[in-house]
């Protein structure tokens, strides 16, 4: 006979049970007993603190520790400015910031490394005057550069530990339910911060627009939230795209997108349930338009399109082109309409989108993407982070992931950029090696990757112009004459992780 016990509302059970282990009896909690309460009786539950100090102070964080953010506002974040001003007010310093990528509108954070605020950053690129500062050694430490998988893969795996993450949203309730498709400052996918909610220690969702429980549709759950924080504004949409996406007319641009495009063609890879996903510069987007065309006049429906979203794709989508769109960012107002009202317009985690350790990430099913360049060289390395000058002046975003994934990785790019040679002996910074990249496209020719030979026979076949990737930089020597290399000295101050987590490259500090 099992030992029983008597739990506290009367019943006897066992004190053991075989399956379960020892058995913990009921212990009646202290709820009121009468069914009816009135209004002053209840209890308010809800995570709603009264300014982003009192949110700092209750997550708890302290010197040393690391927080998050995310860019999907871009240029016009006002959240990591805010809290950044609360956190040096409650004089806090010593912290990491680790975010899914550095914009202009996050210079403020010059004046936060200078006195000690901040000491160490984790991003996947950074712009302006604080790249500029970061490359003349403004940090003692290394800036850690990761591409958008590669950081979804360091949090998940544990190599970077988010004590609190701040999480801009456009719309939440009191429990902490969020998205970014609703309110006046609705920007599309919460893709980059999903993970960080996911993973962090405490969450700290920061809206302009808290609306009564439930808010919907859920993109980050009450589940993964632990405070919620109202502002006055979260940030300005008109400014999300500025500089992202161009619709272009110059006739260079247009020249290298139809050769582009023309490489799609020859490669057979535009038929029926192809999958595409296309940059948001002017060339790129140019591609999408001749694409656009041929699809049409070929009667072709791709399965879907993925990454940033911009509403050049979202046109593709309404028009019947492809059936469904993966939206792990969302570039300007017509994608965020689209991602609010249609259901074929889907939302998705930078895990899913492009972390390599998934059980199955997007970047490694598609078929095609395009891609920009600073540099490309002879090797076909790509460089999309530092400038001619050795200044920091872009990002990894999904660059490296995407190339690695994709069928066919072309990069278009113009053969020289203000009298910069563009394809080069050797790029600055390798950013996405070589062997991911099967074809470089520029206004003076093609050059495919020796590795792909069948593919450079179709080209030729075709009737396009071919030629080796030397002779493209030879070409463009020929205009801009050899470039003097910039002075660099002897302090590191940027690591280039691959998307596996292996360190690819180094940046050394700039001498003027």
């Amino acid at each position: 006979m099992k030992k029983l016990q008597k739990n506290q509302i009367g019943r006897e059970v066992p004190e053991h049970i075989q399956q379960m282990g020892d058995v913990k009896p009921y212990i009646r909690s202290g709820k009121r007993k009468e069914k009816y309460i009135t209004e002053s009786d209840k209890v308010y539950t809800g995570k709603v603190v009264g300014s982003l100090k009192e949110a700092i102070v209750k997550a708890g964080l302290q010197d040393g520790m690391t927080i998050s953010f995310h860019h999907h506002l871009r240029a016009g974040d006002m959240v990591l400015p805010k809290v950044m001003e609360a956190i040096d007010e409650l004089g806090i310093k010593d912290l990491t910031i680790c975010a899914s990528s550095l914009t202009s509108s996050h210079e403020c954070l010059i004046d936060y490394i200078k006195r000690g605020v901040v000491t160490s950053l984790q991003t996947s690129g950074m712009r302006g005057e604080l790249g500029k500062q970061v490359s003349r050694g403004l940090l003692d430490t290394a800036v850690v550069f990761r591409t958008h998988g590669g950081r979804a893969r360091a949090i998940q795996k544990g190599d970077v530990t988010i004590d609190v993450a701040f999480i801009a949203a456009s719309c939440c309730d009191d429990m902490g339910n969020m998205n970014g498709q609703q309110g006046p400052s609705a920007f599309g996918s919460m893709g980059y911060a999903m993970v960080d909610a996911r993973y962090a220690k405490k969450v700290v969702a920061v809206t302009d627009n808290l609306v009564d429980f439930p808010a919907y549709p859920v993109s980050i759950p009450q589940t993964l939230v632990d405070i919620v924080a109202e502002i006055d504004q979260i940030g300005d949409p008109e400014l999300m795209g500025q500089g992202a996406t161009r619709k272009t007319k110059s006739p260079l641009e247009l020249t290298i997108a139809e050769y582009a495009s023309k490489v799609l063609i020859a490669s057979g890879l535009i038929k029926n349930g192809f999958s595409y996903q296309a940059g948001t510069g002017g060339v790129s987007l140019a591609v999408v338009r001749f694409l656009r065309d041929y699809m049409k006049e070929n009667h072709i429906i791709g399965s879907f399109g993925s990454g940033g979203i911009t509403s050049t794709m979202v046109e593709l989508l309404n028009e019947g082109l492809f059936t469904g769109l993966l939206d792990v960012q969302t570039f300007d107002k017509g994608a965020v309409e689209s991602i609010r009202n249609n259901g074929n317009h889907i939302e998705m985690d930078a895990g899913t989108y492009a972390d390599p350790l998934t059980k199955g990430c997007v970047t490694n099913n598609l078929d095609i993407m395009i891609l920009s360049a600073t540099e490309v060289d002879v090797n076909f390395n790509v460089n999309v982070l530092t400038a001619s000058n050795g200044n920091v002046m872009g990002a990894l975003g999904g660059h490296p992931d995407t190339a690695a994934g994709a069928k066919l990785a072309i990069v278009v790019c113009p053969l020289t950029r203000k009298r910069i040679p563009i394809v080069v002996d050797e790029v600055m910074t390798i950013c996405t090696p070589g062997p991911s990249v099967d074809v470089v496209v520029t206004e003076r020719g093609i050059a495919v990757n020796p590795n792909n030979p069948l593919l450079k026979a179709e080209l030729v076949k075709a009737g396009l112009p071919v030629v080796d990737i030397k002779e493209l930089r030879d070409m463009a020597y020929s205009i801009t004459g050899k470039p003097n290399p910039p002075k660099f000295g002897e302090n590191i101050i940027g690591v280039v992780e691959y998307r596996d987590g292996t360190v690819i490259d180094m940046i050394k500090n700039v001498i003027d």
